[in-house]
């Protein structure tokens, strides 16, 4: 059988397109392996808040190895450090992606379910850490750098100490669990305790005493029922008592007692901080100490494409200084809702697309 001209260029023409498509579609899947790989490690390796040092050595080492030039910047009050990583000599980059590498307890051992994958750190915030740092590589630009810090889901000691790293970016992209959205923003915080003083005596003579309990709970009452100004952009300000101790036996007025309250606040911080210390001034021998505090977060999100999420979760975002960059980003892989609890995971294929997302956000911040 005799083949036409047309049809032998036509095979031939097949021929060269998957020679082309061979390499591309390997390099394709050894990019996903490393991914992978990356983020099994990671998550493999404990790093319950002060105790981060190992998964910072092993980023260390990894980032080296990536042909970065790496940075170990120690911590203050303990042997861990944040990592700080960038492309040659070029340490004040245009863009800054970031996270931080600590986890809440205890510790979930990793596990690979196929599609999905679980453990400790899997979503909150390994993932973020894993895709930035493959994007990172993926874009080999020397307007990019990468730092991952400890302390986050505590005191934000990691990310309070970028200033003295003496560099400035023009844009901060946040690594945290967004749902592969863009957020708008988040609420602020309000931690505080309310404290309140009585006398002790025998519960058959409650005359002779004051009970510092019942103090504390018409306090809390009175905080419960309160009305703050609800934002059209972050939702509404919410109160949780997080903790309640008092007293010492059934029988016995207490003479003290406290309540430990987390405010999740979405408008103004002093409008909310005023309505909480009139309504605690409203009972006597009770008083109202803030332990700490930030004001509401907003974000940029002016990137096309990307749908966007409000979050009620803190973030690292206040422990950076504003006057370190102009823009700031958050957006990562997996969700907040599963990110504390027994069940952590992400799914693989959210991981990949984190990646595409870190890299379509770069390089809008780069050509901005």
């Amino acid at each position: 059988m005799r083949l036409s001209i047309f049809t032998l260029a036509a095979a031939l023409a097949m021929t060269v397109a998957a020679a082309k498509q061979t390499p591309l579609m390997e390099q394709s899947a050894a990019a996903e392996s490393d991914l992978f790989s990356l983020h099994a490690d990671l998550v493999k390796i404990p790093s319950v808040t002060g105790q981060e040092h190992d998964v910072a050595e092993y980023l260390y080492k990894y980032l080296e190895k990536s042909n970065f030039t790496v940075e170990k910047l120690p911590i203050d009050d303990g042997p861990r450090e944040n990592i700080y990583a960038y492309r040659g000599e070029k340490r004040d980059t245009k863009v800054l992606l970031t996270s931080h590498i600590d986890t809440v307890p205890p510790f979930l051992p990793y596990e690979d379910h196929g599609d999905w994958v679980s453990g400790r750190g899997s979503s909150d915030a390994k993932a973020s850490v894993a895709a930035q740092i493959t994007a990172a590589k993926e874009l080999e630009s020397d307007d990019v750098s990468l730092l991952f810090v400890v302390g986050e889901e505590t005191d934000g000691i990691g990310m309070k100490q970028a200033h003295k790293m003496g560099v400035k970016w023009e844009t901060v992209i946040f690594g945290e669990p967004t749902e592969l959205k863009l957020a708008v923003g988040h609420k602020g915080l309000i931690l505080a305790n309310v404290k309140a003083s009585g006398k002790a005596s025998h519960s058959g003579y409650p005359e002779l005493g004051s009970s510092a309990t019942e103090k504390l709970v018409t306090a809390l009452y009175k905080l419960q029922n309160l009305e703050f100004p609800r934002s059209e952009l972050l939702g509404p300000t919410t109160l949780n008592i997080g903790t309640i101790r008092g007293g010492v036996a059934a029988n016995v007025l207490p003479a003290e007692a406290i309540a430990t309250l987390a405010i999740r606040v979405a408008t103004e911080l002093d409008t909310v901080m005023k309505k909480l210390q009139d309504a605690v001034a409203e009972v006597d021998d009770v008083e109202l100490e803030i332990t700490g505090s930030y004001g509401e977060q907003t974000c940029d999100y002016d990137v096309a494409g990307f749908d966007t999420i409000t979050v009620s979760y803190g973030t690292d975002i206040p422990n950076m200084s504003h006057k370190l960059y102009k823009r700031k980003y958050l957006y990562g892989p997996g969700s907040i809702l599963v990110a504390h609890g027994p069940d952590e995971y992400v799914e693989k294929k959210d991981l990949e697309r984190t990646v595409k997302g870190y890299k379509k956000l770069v390089k809008h911040a780069l050509s901005a």
